[in-house]
């Protein structure tokens, strides 16, 4: 099977309190964002998780590896590769980790330009991970494709 004929995927930036999730495509490859869970003390809100997947049908999940500066682990890393061995465990898909060293740079940027642009407040809880989420899974997908 190659890439092309797996169409869709979710894509997780895993964070303590939020967990950014974004459907990306391989043909276009290209994301967007389609909402945040919640994630309590390590514990997602799986039954939000339940219907992202059953609403994007996704062929794989893509999980941010959230290394430091320099490339090692750190706890939230170790915490972000334990949820994506229990994504592929729970949902019977392959699950990919890519470096996500410097998304929430990039989101930011991007949410900044958009503030500007649509003369838009503040920021709201969330948006950051979303963001961060869609930039993560489109780089993966054209490192991968």
């Amino acid at each position: 099977m190659t890439l092309l004929d797996d169409n869709r995927y979710l894509g997780f930036d895993y964070g303590e309190k939020r967990i950014g999730v974004a459907c990306g495509n391989s043909v276009t490859r290209s994301a967007s964002s389609v909402g945040v869970v919640k994630n309590d003390s390590g514990t997602p809100d799986w039954q939000q998780l339940d219907l992202l997947v059953e609403q994007w049908q996704p062929s794989a999940l893509i999980i941010g590896d959230p290394l430091d500066r320099d490339g090692e682990v750190v706890e939230i890393t170790r915490q972000a590769r334990g949820f994506a061995k229990r994504l592929g465990k729970r949902y019977q898909l392959p699950t990919h980790m890519i470096d996500e060293r410097f998304s929430s740079i990039a989101a930011a940027s991007v949410i900044r330009e958009h503030r500007q642009q649509a003369a838009r407040g503040r920021s709201r809880p969330g948006d950051l991970d979303r963001v961060s989420a869609a930039i993560l899974t489109e780089k993966w997908l054209n490192e991968n494709n």
